[in-house]
């Protein structure tokens, strides 16, 4: 009877053991995030020392002007050697002119179609036997054309995506392997505030901004879980309307809140994000956390909050 007795009860102890075992593991969780907690508090009030980047070698799409441009100015006054990449060779020489004028880090142009995958993957070759392997990719080429989306004709939306989420593909595809080569590496990829939010005349623009973020998110998560966890790392950018010329006809509510952002600012807060290794960043910095805090809402709430804001662009064919 004893016996028999022993041999019931001791299944029920392990599932009991088990048990304990996964409460204690969610409970050292739970701790570890308290901590995690702490430390983001502290770096408010006591920011985080920005990383040097001079010497890392950049490549930066989409150099020809706008953040692109205001990116490789700033890189390059740190001392970072720049490589820019535009499809249009004119406006990317004047880029680098500007660069060079700084007489602090090295500056080249090339010019390149990211959105064909051929061209990217020469582009890689090219560059290592150049330059050498890069160590940073900022990926900030982007088109948007503005109108409904019954109004977007196919090649409108095709190219599109070709522009915005394909190009991000091959040049990630091409240049991981220089980063891997070299033991580390940041990957920075443009989304835009229309990747946590739809925006109406702006629907293929918005679904390739959305494609990105979870292009970055699981990219992020592939790199954490092989051997380069903690040496490549990935910044996402979600920043607001920006003065570029891309935004023909925005609409802005409150201007003095919300108003088009300086690209020379924007550019500003990208650096600031690699050389601090933010995961996800949006410009202003309180648009992410807004966003996140009225998807916790109803939907209607989240809609009142919109319709209130009431920003966006006008159709262009207007």
């Amino acid at each position: 009877m004893i016996e028999r007795e022993i041999i019931h009860t001791t299944p029920a102890s392990k599932r009991i053991f088990d048990v304990l075992k996964d409460v204690l593991q969610f409970a050292e969780l739970y701790v570890r995030i308290l901590l995690e907690l702490f430390v983001t508090l502290v770096q408010i009030v006591l920011p985080k020392k920005q990383k040097d980047v001079s010497g890392e070698i950049v490549l930066i799409t989409g150099t020809g002007h706008g953040i692109g441009q205001e990116l490789a100015l700033h890189y390059a006054s740190l001392g970072s050697t720049v490589l820019c990449v535009d499809i249009d060779g004119k406006n990317n020489l004047q880029t680098v002119e500007k660069a060079k004028r700084l007489q602090l880090g090295e500056v080249y142009s090339y010019s390149c179609d990211v959105s064909k995958r051929d061209e990217v993957m020469a582009l890689a070759d090219r560059v290592k036997s150049e330059v050498g392997c890069i160590s940073v990719l900022v990926n900030n080429v982007g088109i948007m054309p503005t109108h409904p989306i019954l109004q977007q004709s196919a090649e409108e939306i095709q190219r599109v995506f070709d522009v915005n989420v394909f190009s991000q593909f091959w040049t990630i595809q091409a240049f991981l392997p220089h980063m891997q080569e070299k033991g580390r590496g940041h990957i920075i990829c443009m989304s835009s505030i229309a990747g946590l939010v739809g925006i109406s005349n702006l629907v293929p623009y918005c679904a390739t901004k959305f494609a990105v973020r979870g292009l970055m998110e699981a990219l992020h998560a592939e790199l954490r879980e092989g051997p380069y966890r903690d040496l490549i790392r990935t910044t996402t950018i979600f920043p607001y309307m920006t003065n570029t010329g891309l935004c023909k006809h925005p609409k802005v509510k409150f201007p003095s809140i919300l108003g088009l952002l300086d690209p020379k600012q924007v550019a500003k807060r990208i650096v600031e994000a690699h050389r601090t290794d933010l995961m996800e960043v949006t410009i202003p910095s309180c648009l992410l956390h807004i966003n996140n805090w009225t998807r916790l809402l109803p939907d209607h709430c989240g809609l009142m909050l919109k319709d209130f804001i009431d920003s966006g662009v006008e159709s262009d064919l207007i």
